[in-house]
């Protein structure tokens, strides 16, 4: 198509059904002439949400058709895969959003081609669970068929952890329970799923994992050894390659509780357990399914009852793996269970380590008034010094003796003591085994006249009464260097 006019645009989107012509009166009104540049015509229309710019490429190519199917006006492409087409789209009448499967052109001719898709369609009919993506309406007319579904706001699996890289055994555990319970509701009602795979599990926005694509274990296909051929159905020769490596019929749940425990694999890891690869002789290898890396492996340090699910649904011995699906979920809830606990152990654990810090330093105060011990070991510790309380200076001095590493720092109150503290202050300076231990004087207005007395030094303070809590603790981490800057700010708040 040649470069359109604003006035040739306008025109066509209104011949497609598109514009209607109160939108198109509109927006003329808007620029108030017609003199505009198509690119500021199609900006008006895209920026209030009238056109989309899919639609604008469409009508720009010169497409006549895909802009409706029935009473749904198509929005977005979607998705495309090798069979159809997913769009959002909205029914004109009702303006409610959902996703329309439309099977591609090439094979909607050929009844042996469309027939199964549509019978696909049935079957999602028939499913209605909070985890299985419902399917609406099927329609079928000539050259057209298309399913019309829930309109999934959200993104694949695959593309939710590619985004994400590998997930947290929590979050991992919360979505498998999700897509195990949609399998087991299908399970109940004779389905299997047959084509599970990180795609084919939608993500919502809400965080709910919601399967789709059932039902191919209700359509007719080739026998396994046709899978090699040119009409093969790619959906499921990883299903193929599994019965033929464990000897069961394509119809078996155990197949899919298999492909639910790669998905968990790959939630977990970041990575998919099996080899991916487009050969369909490797494919088809049993060597594939052997060469899975042990999940241990590659998470040393996963929770074993996350483990146990993984390795007991991807067993090789159909007769370990979980029978049904509900089997599995029982175990993923008990995982579930456990983590919670672990996670509210932990939480518990570091609000315990936050209200009780680990000390930094012990520190011994001398002092003979009992409502300033209960300050002194209140505020301390509110600091995070494990605090010693003595009223007697001469015993202090006594445990200091025997034992030079009793405390890192000795603080004596002289207030009500009296002499003695100023005494055992100089002694403290005096001893080779206690010399260098840090040691504070606090000495009241009335005392002020010992301190020409006090022996000091470098890591021995004489400090006047009254001082606030903050000067104290300002003074230890001064006596202290071995604190961190960091530690000594906080003890300055």
């Amino acid at each position: 198509m040649g470069q359109m006019s604003a006035e040739q645009f306008g025109q066509r989107a209104f011949d497609l059904g598109l514009l209607t012509d109160r939108q198109l009166r509109e927006a003329w009104a808007a620029f108030g002439t017609r003199n505009v540049s198509a690119a500021d015509f199609i900006q008006y229309l895209v920026g209030r949400e009238i056109l989309t710019n899919y639609q604008v490429e469409k009508i720009q190519k010169g497409d006549k058709s895909g802009f409706f199917y029935g009473e749904y006006k198509i929005l977005y492409l979607v998705g495309a895969g090798t069979f159809a087409r997913v769009f959002r789209a909205l029914h004109q009448q009702t303006g409610q959003v959902v996703a329309l499967k439309v099977l591609r052109r090439r094979y909607s001719d050929n009844p042996t081609q469309y027939e199964p898709f549509v019978r696909e369609g049935r079957v999602g009919l028939t499913l209605r669970h909070p985890n299985i993506v419902p399917v609406y309406e099927v329609v079928s007319e000539g050259h057209t068929h298309y399913l019309v579904m829930e309109f999934v706001e959200g993104q694949n699996l695959r593309d939710f952890v590619k985004i994400r890289g590998r997930l947290s055994p929590e979050e991992a555990t919360r979505l498998m329970c999700d897509i195990a319970s949609g399998l087991q509701y299908a399970f109940e009602h004779g389905l299997t799923h047959r084509d599970l795979k990180m795609t084919n599990v939608l993500v919502s926005a809400e965080g709910r994992a919601k399967l789709v694509d059932f039902g191919l274990a209700a359509v007719d296909e080739s026998a396994d050894d046709d899978l090699l051929s040119e009409f093969s159905n790619p959906r499921t020769i990883d299903y193929a390659g599994l019965e033929r490596a464990t000897g069961v019929r394509k119809d078996d749940t155990r197949s899919d509780i298999y492909f639910a425990g790669c998905i968990y694999y790959h939630m977990l890891t970041g990575q998919a357990p099996l080899l991916e690869t487009k050969d369909r002789i490797q494919r088809l290898s049993k060597q594939r399914f052997l060469d899975v890396p042990p999940i241990q492996k590659v998470l040393p340090d996963l929770p074993s009852s996350v483990a146990l699910v993984v390795n007991k649904a991807m067993s090789l011995d159909v007769n370990r793996r979980y029978q049904t699906p509900g089997a599995m979920l029982v175990d993923l809830k008990i995982a579930a269970k456990r983590l919670r606990e672990e996670t509210e152990k932990g939480k518990a654990t570091a609000r315990k380590a936050e209200s009780c810090p680990t000390p930094k330093h012990t520190v011994m105060v001398v002092e003979s008034n009992s409502r300033m011990q209960d300050l002194f070991r209140e505020q301390l510790k509110k600091a995070g010094y494990r605090v010693l309380l003595t009223s007697d200076p001469e015993r202090a001095l006594e445990r200091f003796q025997d034992e030079p590493g009793t405390a890192e720092c000795i603080i004596l109150n002289a207030q009500q003591i009296g002499r003695p503290a100023l005494e055992v202050f100089n002694l403290f300076g005096q001893e080779n085994k206690i010399q260098h231990v840090p040691a504070i004087l606090l000495l009241d207005e009335s005392q002020q006249g010992w301190m020409d007395q006090a022996v000091t030094d470098a890591h021995r303070l004489v400090l006047k009464m009254p001082l606030t809590v903050r000067q104290l603790r300002q003074a230890i981490a001064q006596l202290l260097p071995e604190e961190s800057a960091a530690e000594s700010k906080a003890s300055e708040v």
